[in-house]
């Protein structure tokens, strides 16, 4: 008889909440969806946020859910869960992680040795109630701490990190990272602006065509005017 090796279930979900406080969830969004909107046009960078990604075929203990990943050669599109090695064997090179009261201190040294051991290449935390953001970028085959965070600049992403009032993402040229509700507004904004160009545009077209009006009702009246001097002879 042939024995049947059990089929291992690689579950969608860890049972946990994804983020413990409107502010976390906040930052959580803003980071997966203007990663997005960055790589929108490139095909094979898969952004996703709090996706469970198994590395090991067979093992389905060994996973995590990173706030925010990005695997770069690896097309877009719906995953139940990141399974390493359905995914060319691709680990996702780029972590972010966002803090909240209830993480405790065991928790992430945990993650932190799941993301050095399975080849994560930027792994970043950003904790939003004290502004404080930290980095490690892997180098001789670990992942090493980013000694000068304020300015730096993610190999992979391209994006710039700055420290004021809170964590500012800059983006390659004079953008940055957004809120939802601020692209919305910034969208209204810049329809507001076409809408009153296009106005200023047709308002100088209507004065353009009255200028011309009146040019052509006065040479019609300075006509008018020729021929009558003509018929009384005195042109």
């Amino acid at each position: 008889m042939v024995s049947q090796i059990p089929q291992v279930i690689y579950p969608d979900s860890d049972g946990q909440p994804m983020s413990d406080n409107t502010l976390q969830f906040s930052w959580i969004v803003k980071i997966k969806e203007n990663l997005e909107i960055l790589f929108a046009e490139n095909p094979d960078v898969f952004v996703a946020g709090d996706l469970l990604w198994y590395p090991v075929e067979g093992n389905n203990k060994i996973c995590r859910a990173p706030d925010t990943m990005v695997a770069f050669g690896r097309p877009k599109g719906y995953r139940g869960s990141y399974l390493q090695w359905k995914e060319e064997n691709i680990d996702p090179q780029v972590v972010f992680e966002i803090l909240s009261p209830g993480n405790r201190l065991a928790e992430m040294a945990a993650k932190f040795d799941f993301y050095n051991n399975y080849g994560v290449e930027e792994y970043y935390i950003y904790d939003p109630d004290r502004v404080d953001f930290t980095g490690w970028l892997r180098q001789s085959g670990a992942l090493q701490g980013i000694g000068n965070i304020d300015g730096w600049v993610s190999p992979r992403l391209g994006v710039r990190f700055e420290l004021g009032d809170e964590l500012e993402i800059h983006i390659p040229g004079n953008g940055m990272f957004l809120s939802v509700l601020e692209i919305n507004q910034q969208k209204k904004q810049a329809q507001l602006e076409a809408q009153q160009a296009k106005l200023a545009v047709q308002q100088a077209k209507m004065e353009t065509q009255q200028e011309r009006d009146r040019a052509d009702a006065a040479e019609q009246e300075n006509a008018a005017l020729r021929a009558k001097l003509q018929e009384l002879g005195l042109l």
